[in-house]
Formats: structure tokens, C-alpha cells, sequence
């Protein structure tokens, strides 16, 4: 059965913050602004944007957004490039980052020396089970739920790397793992946009890749 999505859905995985810069693990309850990069690279996708919407003249989506502090000050940038008041921005639980559980605002480094390696390095994803955390399962239901209360015109998603991944697995395929299918990793600071079952990247960021920068 398809899945029914926002179409188009534009795809943001939100900018450096200051825990992606010291391999620190970060979870969702704690606010992890942005680095000074960071704030280049949302620039950056804000102005890729406009210029998109611009040249096309296709109307402007509905602005969500993980309601983490990293993915809200992405989206507060992006939105004064897109000319959406901030407060029509719509925080969604369901959009948030993969829960790591017991592992959360570790260090990635002390981390591993006492629970081994986390991350499948061949599929760059973190292993599973998560102590106390969640399955990529558990977010493919998550946001198949959003996906059906989002409705089917334009929408703008500004959200996490795993997250993302899932959601894009779910709606143009990808590699599967534990049976979910999760698609390939994009930069931090990318926008992809999703119609028809298949994906065009608007903008490439300047972020790191995998696990170590969700």
C-alpha cells in the first residue's frame, strides 16, 4: 500500500550544533545550539530555498519541525528566508531524533570504552538494540503517523539525520536494516526535495555525515 505524504516534501536535516562539534551524544531533551557553522549552514539552506521557491513559483509548504532546540533555531532561520512568521512553524514530537536511551549527552568516545562500538560502520547507523533507547522500527511508526496527519500539499520538514533517514526510506526506499528501510546518509545543513517516489537534492551542506552529527 503507498504511503500517502505531503507532495512535494521538502527535507532539511538541521545544522552543526555545538554537541555534533565535540562528539557528544545529544539526544532530545537537551537544547544544543548551534555552532557559529552552524548558523552559516542554515543560512545556507534558507537562501537555497528561497531561491527555489523563486524560480518556481510553487507555493510555499507548512513549516514542521522536530520540536528539539537544534532543529527550532534551524527552522527559525530558514523560515525568515522563506518570508513564515516563525510562529507558524509546527512543532511535532513525532519528527524528533532516534531516543539513544542511556547514552544520552555522552561522549561518543568514553561511550564506546565502556559499552564497545555503537555504530554499524558498513550501514552508518547505530547498532541495535539502543540500552533504554529506540528501535529504527519504532521511528518508521512514528512518522508514518505524522505522515498521516500531515495532508497532502507542500510541507517543509526540518529535522535529524536518523529521523530523516527513516522517513526517506519510507517514502523513495532504501537499504534495509533490522527490515526497516532507511536510505542513504546527506550532510548536515542538505534539502532534498520528495514527489513522485523519488528524491532531488536542492542543497548539499557543509555538515558532517552519520551517526556521530543526528
Amino acid at each position: 500500500m503507498p504511503v500517502i505524504a505531503p507532495t512535494p516534501l521538502y527535507l532539511a536535516r538541521h545544522a552543526e550544533t555545538v554537541f555534533n562539534r565535540h562528539r557528544r551524544m545529544q539526544g532530545n531533551e537537551a537544547h544544543t545550539p548551534l555552532t557559529r557553522d552552524g548558523i552559516t549552514q542554515a543560512e545556507a539552506m534558507g537562501a537555497a530555498l528561497a531561491q527555489h521557491f523563486t524560480r518556481s513559483a510553487e507555493p510555499l509548504p507548512t513549516l514542521w519541525a522536530s520540536p528539539a532546540g537544534r532543529t527550532l533555531q534551524t527552522a527559525a532561520i530558514v523560515a525568515e528566508h522563506l518570508g513564515i512568521p516563525y510562529f507558524e512553524v509546527r512543532p511535532d514530537r513525532r519528527l524528533r531524533e532516534i531516543e539513544v536511551g542511556r547514552w544520552t549527552g555522552r561522549d561518543y568516545a568514553e561511550i564506546i570504552a565502556t559499552e564497545g562500538e555503537i555504530i554499524d560502520m558498513e550501514h552508518k547507523l547505530f547498532r541495535m538494540p539502543i540500552p533504554g533507547g529506540e528501535h529504527y522500527g519504532d521511528i518508521a511508526a512514528r512518522l508514518t503517523d505524522w505522515l498521516a496527519d500531515a495532508g497532502e500539499g507542500p510541507a517543509l520538514v526540518i529535522s535529524h539525520g536518523m529521523t530523516a533517514r527513516v522517513l526517506r526510506g519510507l517514502l523513495v526506499g532504501g537499504r534495509r536494516y533490522h527490515d526497516v528501510p532507511i536510505a542513504a546518509d546527506v550532510p548536515q545543513g542538505s534539502v532534498l526535495r520528495i514527489a513522485g517516489g523519488a528524491e532531488v537534492a536542492l542543497h548539499l551542506g557543509t555538515g558532517a555525515e552519520g551517526p556521530r552529527a543526528a
